[in-house]
């Protein structure tokens, strides 16, 4: 029976506090058809977050020795998804907000051929405890993607992603500070088929979230206009029976 290799990583930065027990949780042997490594991406923790990852089990360890960003971790986390042949990667947050016993609902979409990119919401789940700033903050950016994509959408910000193999071969992102909402406007506007599954949220008790209002606000908004109003070549059309064709000789947009 071949398996198919699914990849989790974890973009981490001073994440010593909850990495291990993220690692613990995330589900090894849950299907015989898949084979899971699990990969973190250090960027430039200054604390015990790589022996910790190793300690709880973590089959790589890529460390940036600077801080490059959030965004710059998760591109990485992608790069390396394929180098190492995974069908799938998933993305999960490493401050342990995430459940990690749910990525098998995550990557069924994929594994069944119905999606390419699917995302796990809270919204759609349980966001009991989410404070409400960020809740705000939340439902403007998601309603914003949403506009944007002419799509709707649950929780443009999630921090547990799923890719098939040839999501992550195309998907770019732009800038380094985050990821959320150029990564779904990139591989929407391309015409991957994106899923959102809902999850089971719980506030993070350890560490402390890299998101600052101005920092987000002045690094964010540019970015999604870059985005938007940047060329993309669509990568495949898909027929009303479900099968897929490629497009040939696209010109950009």
């Amino acid at each position: 029976m071949m398996q198919q290799k699914v990849i989790v990583f974890l973009p981490a930065h001073n994440e010593e506090e909850s990495i291990a027990e993220v690692i613990k949780k995330i589900p090894r042997d849950f299907n015989p058809r898949v084979q899971v490594e699990v990969l973190v991406v250090n960027d430039g923790s200054s604390d015990r977050t790589v022996e910790q990852s190793l300690r709880a089990g973590a089959d790589h360890v890529y460390t940036f020795e600077k801080n490059q960003g959030l965004g710059a971790a998760v591109r990485k986390g992608l790069e390396l998804c394929v180098e190492k042949k995974a069908d799938i990667g998933v993305m999960i947050d490493a401050d342990n907000e995430y459940p990690a016993e749910q990525i098998p609902e995550l990557i069924e979409p994929i594994l069944t051929g119905t999606s390419d990119y699917v995302m796990g919401s809270r919204f759609m789940g349980t966001i009991k405890g989410m404070k409400w700033n960020r809740r705000l903050g939340n439902y403007c950016f998601t309603l914003l993607q949403a506009l944007l994509l002419r799509k709707w959408i649950y929780d443009g910000q999630s921090g547990m992603r799923a890719f098939s193999r040839q999501a992550m071969m195309e998907a770019e992102i732009i800038h380094d500070y985050n990821y959320a909402q150029v990564l779904t406007l990139n591989l929407i506007r391309k015409g991957f088929r994106m899923k959102e599954i809902p999850i089971h949220y719980q506030v993070r008790k350890a560490g402390e979230s890299f998101i600052k209002f101005r920092a987000y606000m002045t690094s964010v908004l540019p970015a999604i206009i870059k985005e938007m109003t940047r060329p993309v070549r669509k990568r495949r059309v898909y027929l009303e029976q479900g099968s897929v064709l490629p497009l040939m000789n696209n010109k950009k947009d």
